[in-house]
């Protein structure tokens, strides 16, 4: 029996065992959406393509599985761009089905025509135009494949309209021979000898690990290997939760893990930028080397011997020279070193270390993330911990983009992976509401809270309707300092206080704003105000905006400024 290129469509995700997409109509798709009420494929109509985007994000990262989204031709298409790119540079599997004008049209400038093809090929793992429906079984299953192996990534698929009506016979392939793609999983033998052999010199070894232990599934053979090796572990924004920040102490309260040294980089602790800065070994796992991280690149470790495992050959020494690479799954690689540390243990391992495990304790002392909270105004690291402590740290967290991203990333602490979602290398504002949103579907008795400022929040606000219509109870800590609030300290640090394009007086009222779209809306301006606030909207089983009215002029600190080593922080 012949079907339709629309009824193949939905064939093929089946098989791939989609169970939602997100998505907008348009004329280019109707086809699709004429067929859709046909499967068993729950549809999230959004109301903008780039929340459709960072939901399927969303739904990809709090999930491991590939994240779908459906968009129409032209503008439709190239609202996704955004979303597109946010996923590239945080290695997330993602499969982007846009419409096209028929083929015949292709290139005549048609309405609604754009190449989306040549758009998203720079901040796409790969991308497909289909101008044959008997090449859409094979397209989309390579689709998913190219997604969800080697280093993740989102795969953008074109789909033009005639296609899309045209007939065949349909065969779903049984498997994906591409003779250029062949990820290397396993990690070579010798240089993991290699590896070993530093590792045992080593006095001062610091483990490294960013976004790649989470995409892995490796989080298990990290803790083992860190605890194994009695080596500290820092952690990138993107491998938040790859390792526990807290453990229960002899007496059974949650307490840090003594070897964690929390985030470093531009903002990163005192303790893991100046471990990074002292150590003799560095263990990297599953990071990119990238600029917020590593401050000035002759500064970044420069007593350390550097250890380098990805899976992906692009990223070992591009940014940072290293000595030892290991090509292959952090999965793979971590096991192997397990064992090696298992056949061939370290003597006298705990004397080994014991110096430097009381180095770092005493810097932890001296220069501990902190605050001040008064009686008077709402101090948004505050927020954050009571977040933390209402919920006791059982939550998938999304962020939007600056202060309250890096606040999150200071004060909540994460403990298990694939709980925060945030734009770590694009740095999207607007990411974090829809990203919820994604998470939410994928996790229904979850609590997911989207940490979000003034400014971010406006960005995507109009999908909190997308919540409200799906019954999806997504709560928004809104950092409301009428500020951009990032931006707004540069300006204070670097550009003599000129806050031009900053200041967000105007901003709307967040709980008649919330109201107005059918969610519930709360409002805390006095410290005191803070915990209730949490609390009732955590018991209300409908979205609710929570409106924190903070510091306006609160930092974030420590600081890294642009052109410095991560050991030239400003702590105050």
């Amino acid at each position: 029996m012949k079907l339709k290129g629309a009824q193949i469509f939905f064939e093929c995700l089946k098989r791939e065992g989609v169970e939602v997409i997100f998505g907008f109509p348009g004329g280019s798709v109707l086809d699709i959406y004429h067929e859709m009420p046909n499967h068993d494929i729950r549809h999230i109509l959004v109301r903008h393509e780039q929340g459709a985007a960072h939901m399927a994000d969303g739904y990809a990262r709090s999930t491991g599985r590939v994240g779908v989204c459906l968009v129409t031709s032209g503008p439709g298409a190239t609202n996704t761009v955004t979303g597109v790119a946010t996923a590239y540079m945080d290695s997330v599997p993602m499969v982007v089905f846009t419409g096209q004008v028929p083929t015949a049209l292709i290139g005549d400038d048609a309405f609604q025509e754009v190449d989306i093809i040549g758009i998203t090929r720079p901040c796409t793992k790969h991308s497909y135009l289909v101008r044959d429906v008997n090449d859409m079984p094979r397209v989309i299953k390579e689709a998913f494949y190219l997604a969800r192996t080697g280093r993740p990534g989102p795969v953008v698929v074109d789909l033009p309209k005639d296609v899309i009506q045209a007939q065949t016979d349909f065969r779903y392939p049984r498997r994906v021979d591409l003779p250029g793609y062949k990820p290397t999983l396993e990690a070579h033998s010798g240089q993991i000898k290699r590896a070993y052999q530093l590792i045992k010199k080593a006095r001062t070894p610091v483990i490294f690990t960013g976004g790649g232990v989470v995409l892995s599934e490796s989080s298990e053979e990290l803790v083992r290997l860190a605890e194994t090796l009695k080596a500290p572990v820092t952690s990138t924004l993107m491998g938040l939760g790859s390792f526990p920040a807290v453990v229960p102490d002899s007496s059974g309260n949650m307490d840090l893990h003594p070897l964690w040294l929390g985030m470093l980089g531009m903002h990163g602790t005192y303790r893991a930028n100046m471990a990074i800065s002292h150590s003799d070994l560095l263990l990297a796992v599953g990071v990119r080397f990238d600029d917020r991280v590593t401050g000035k690149i002759s500064g970044f470790a420069p007593k350390a011997k550097i250890i380098h495992i990805d899976i992906d050959p692009t990223s070992i020494s591009k940014n940072i020279e290293v000595d030892v690479p290991i090509v292959g799954d952090c999965k793979n690689a971590l096991r192997k070193l397990i064992e090696a540390a298992e056949a061939e243990p370290i003597e006298g391992l705990d004397a080994l270390r014991a110096p430097w495990i009381e180095q770092i304790r005493q810097w932890k002392e001296t220069y501990p993330l902190a605050y001040k909270q008064n009686s008077e105004i709402i101090k948004p690291q505050y927020v954050i911990d009571k977040i933390y402590e209402v919920c006791r740290g059982d939550a998938i967290i999304t962020t939007e983009v600056g202060q309250n991203q890096m606040w999150t990333a200071q004060y909540f602490h994460f403990s298990r992976p694939r709980t925060l979602l945030t734009s770590g290398g694009l740095g999207t504002m607007g990411y974090g509401l829809p990203a919820a949103i994604g998470a939410q579907v994928a996790h229904p008795d979850r609590l997911v809270v989207d940490i979000a400022g003034d400014g971010s929040i406006q960005m995507n606000i109009q999908e909190v309707i997308t919540a409200v219509c799906n019954c999806l109870p997504v709560k928004v800590a809104i950092l409301n300092n009428h500020y951009l609030g990032m931006v707004r300290q540069w300006q204070e640090l670097f550009y003599d206080k000129n806050y031009c394009g900053t200041c967000l007086d105007a901003s709307p009222d967040f709980v008649k704003l919330a109201d107005a779209y059918g969610a519930v809306g709360l409002r805390a301006s006095k410290p005191e105000e803070v915990e209730p606030v949490i609390r009732e909207a955590f018991s209300i089983k409908r979205p609710v905006l929570m409106d924190f009215v903070v510091s306006p002029e609160e930092g974030v600190y420590p600081i890294v400024p642009a052109g410095k080593s991560i050991s030239e922080m400003l702590l105050v």
